[in-house]
């Protein structure tokens, strides 16, 4: 375990958000750890790869959950400071492991006279259940362990203050697990080493970024160019069509339900039961005739069209 403090990649007090996110690419940061250890619900570790390698563009776009939580950071520091009766002062700079230069941080707020930092949230109502008791959510447990493995040693504490459906506060404190850093580390410089920097990519999985990648990677094909599959994927496409027809079963159920449901609505819009709404409303939608455009005025139908190129996958038994 080294005893060398962080140090500073970049200050942060006028970056802007892109330039920022331009920053996190060079290595490892503390949100991306759960994603690397698989416990984030949000982006898998191929998505990740795929950011940090460059191959997708830096998203500029924030969703509203996000923004409103860099927007509200103060007030749940503030509330911290008044509920807690601790002082905590901003850290305006991405900082790097001593020893590992692309193992990030990018700490909310350091606890003044206390070897401690403090991570601020905004969750939704939704996610109640996940901070109460002594409940705290895996991914930001992994997250704070991360910085305090890049702080150093001599950092034995961090804070949650989370604001919870915009009307309830709590806020908890954890110790530093250094088993824990050592197992995030060695995952962390695995997933650079050997994914960023190897080139190798993590398992492929079921998110549209590895769709769009394998749609990218290999849009073109040799004509009526046929192989002979691995073993495995003999279980594989078992497995597929056996996940497809549970779906297709699924479905129809759901449907089922759906036209009972609508039944006994009639021509009511809402139907309400218990905590329940029930919401069957007329839409009026605008599609272009296609058909009767390409009928009626040929010449603006070719003008307009797009044509577009796929590769359509599917499996059959065939004798």
């Amino acid at each position: 375990m080294t005893s060398k403090r962080a140090e500073v990649l970049a200050k942060t007090s006028e970056m802007s958000r892109d330039e920022w996110l331009i920053e996190r690419r060079k290595g490892i940061g503390g949100s991306d750890a759960s994603i690397i250890l698989g416990l984030n619900k949000w982006k898998t570790p191929f998505e990740l790869w795929l950011d940090k390698t460059g191959q997708v563009p830096v998203s500029e776009s924030q969703s509203e959950a996000a923004y409103f939580g860099s927007l509200l950071e103060d007030i749940v520091a503030k509330e911290f400071e008044i509920r807690s009766g601790k002082k905590v002062r901003r850290k305006k700079a991405i900082l790097r492991h001593p020893e590992y230069n692309f193992i990030l941080a990018n700490v909310d707020r350091m606890i003044v006279g206390e070897k401690a930092i403090l991570e601020c949230k905004t969750t939704s109502a939704y996610n109640l259940k996940e901070w109460e008791d002594e409940e705290i959510p895996e991914s930001y447990i992994v997250q704070v362990q991360h910085y305090l493995g890049v702080l150093g040693p001599e950092y034995r504490k961090a804070y949650f203050a989370v604001l919870i459906g915009g009307n309830k506060f709590v806020w908890k404190e954890i110790e530093r697990d250094d088993e824990l850093i050592d197992m995030i580390f060695e995952a962390e410089i695995e997933f650079w080493n050997d994914k960023v920097l190897g080139g190798q990519a993590p398992a492929l999985d079921g998110s549209s970024a590895a769709e769009e990648y394998l749609k990218k990677r290999y849009a073109e094909t040799e004509n009526n160019k046929a192989i002979d599959l691995t073993a495995a994927n003999r279980e594989r496409i078992q497995q597929y069509l056996l996940l497809k027809e549970q779906i297709s079963e699924l479905q129809s159920q759901a449907k089922e339900l759906e036209n009972q449901i609508k039944h006994e609505m009639k021509d009511a819009e809402y139907g309400f039961i218990g905590n329940y709404q029930a919401c069957w409303k007329p839409v009026v939608s605008n599609r272009v005739d296609t058909k009767k455009l390409k009928e009626q005025f040929p010449d603006i139908y070719e003008k307009v069209k797009k044509e577009t190129h796929f590769r359509r996958f599917g499996i059959k038994e065939v004798s």
